[in-house]
């Protein structure tokens, strides 16, 4: 309710302690017992009102306080002049520009005297900027995209043999078209738990499919870009072996991935909430416990639908997921190293020859748990290499394949290569020729090689 006005005889006071005696208004309202806000509303009305001091003679108290609370205009409310908005939103970005400022400049201007107040105007602007942004609903076609996150909440594990308490990351993926959804327990957010969780959740769901959609984590994002993200390369190495897409979330855009927050939600809610007072001494049981109500939330009826996310699954994405690959993705970490003067790398302590024409070039490695792939870029004059130096040992199982290209002519070539041994374990050296590797020409296919030793 508005409060109520203050007699005439007390606003005459005001006004002669602002403009005679030149009083602030905190003096003023400290000798009145009035607020510093009452005092600057009765100031305004005047300075709006045309009035000064001394007031002029004759003014009675019903002709101030007309002039200071004039009477609503007898004009219909589509009638009375309205601002233009547009403007209005454009000049409240400017410093020092606010909404009382332009609505005065509003009732100075033509019309202005028949025009809507101070809170009308308030509460015209607010409805018209709430339809500036409006939300768009997103549609997600069956088997198009699954949404990925860690969810903020993280589980206990304790180690039995030494009491320690571990913090376990909670993973969580929602398929967009049925909601079906998958959570698991990692050690971390680092590189080799955010894919082993990604080849754990393509394995769930049966199929793969045409996008990701992530969060910006530094494991996957390399680089948080507006227009255009780098994904981690062993990331992107992931998603080509199962002939689908990384799309990451745009920075600053929780919308974008509105699927995964919601599910976020309904995993801390329905799972992890359920999961609080128990204790878990491995990881393994920690998942079994997940695996369990995650298969309860999935059978579960949803509010709305009728139905539950896993026979929308049957119904929506099963059917439209592309197969998986015959072999699921095995990690494989990337580095960039320089060839050394000896045209050998060093990669865990384990030295590997290149062609000798890569002599102070950067290449980059891919390491995996078996193998190692050398690729060497940025150079199209790559030849045929006319010979390598080895080390005269016997054969053993970390012999390594070793494959270079230059992606500017497409040349690759393919041989045999093998850890030379670090200076703290001399062994004889003996140099013989490596066979050379045929060069296939633009198009075919690459011929193997092999060492003869």
């Amino acid at each position: 309710m508005p409060g109520e006005r203050l007699s005439m005889r007390k606003i005459r006071e005001v006004l002669r302690l602002r403009f005679a005696q030149g009083l602030s208004q905190r003096a003023i309202g400290a000798s009145l017992r009035l607020s510093i806000g009452a005092v600057n509303t009765y100031l305004s009305r005047a300075r709006l009102g045309g009035l000064d001091w001394p007031l002029p003679d004759g003014l009675d108290d019903a002709q101030l306080e007309a002039l200071l609370y004039p009477p609503p205009p007898d004009v219909a409310r589509e009638h009375r002049p309205v601002p233009d908005w547009a403007v209005v939103h454009r000049e409240l970005r400017r410093p020092n520009v606010t909404l009382a400022l332009l609505w005065e400049e509003y009732r100075d201007g033509p019309g202005g005297q028949d025009g809507f107040g101070y809170s009308w105007l308030c509460d015209l602007y607010r409805d018209w900027a709430s339809r500036l942004k409006p939300t768009l609903r997103q549609v997600h076609p069956a088997g198009e995209r699954v949404f990925v996150d860690f969810a903020g909440h993280a589980m206990e594990v304790i180690d039995g043999a030494t009491g320690e308490i571990r913090r376990a990351e909670v993973f969580v993926a929602v398929l967009g078209a049925s909601s079906y959804t998958y959570a698991e327990a990692v050690w971390s957010q680092s590189l080799p738990d955010w894919i082993a969780a990604h080849v754990a959740m393509l394995a769930f769901i049966g199929g793969v499919p045409r996008q990701i959609v992530s969060d910006n984590l530094r494991a996957g994002i390399t680089r948080a870009c507006f227009y255009e993200p780098l994904i981690n390369r062993t990331y992107a190495d992931m998603a080509a072996h199962y002939g689908t897409a990384v799309i990451p979330a745009r920075p600053y855009k929780p919308r974008d991935k509105a699927k995964v927050e919601v599910g976020v939600q309904v995993v801390q809610r329905w799972i992890l909430a359920r999961l609080r007072n128990r204790r878990f001494f491995s990881l393994a049981e920690l998942n079994q416990a997940i695996r369990e109500l995650v298969g309860d939330l999935n059978g579960r009826p949803m509010r709305g639908w009728g139905t539950t996310r896993r026979a929308l699954f049957e119904q929506l994405d099963r059917p439209a997921l592309p197969p998986l690959p015959p072999a699921p993705y095995e990690y494989a970490a990337w580095k960039r190293c320089r060839v050394n003067l000896d045209y050998h790398i060093e990669i865990d302590k384990h030295f590997y020859s290149v062609p000798f024409r890569l002599l102070r070039e950067e290449v980059e490695a891919r390491i995996t748990a078996r193998t190692v792939e050398i690729f060497h870029r940025g150079n199209p004059r790559v030849e045929e290499p006319g010979g390598c130096a080895r080390i005269g040992r016997p054969r053993s199982q970390n012999t390594c394949r070793v494959r270079t290209g230059a992606t500017v002519t497409g040349r690759t070539s393919e041989f045999s290569a093998r850890p030379r041994p670090s200076a703290t374990t001399p062994q004889p050296w003996s140099r013989s020729s490596c066979v050379r590797a045929r060069i296939p020409s633009r198009g075919s296919a690459p011929a193997s090689a092999s060492c003869g030793c």
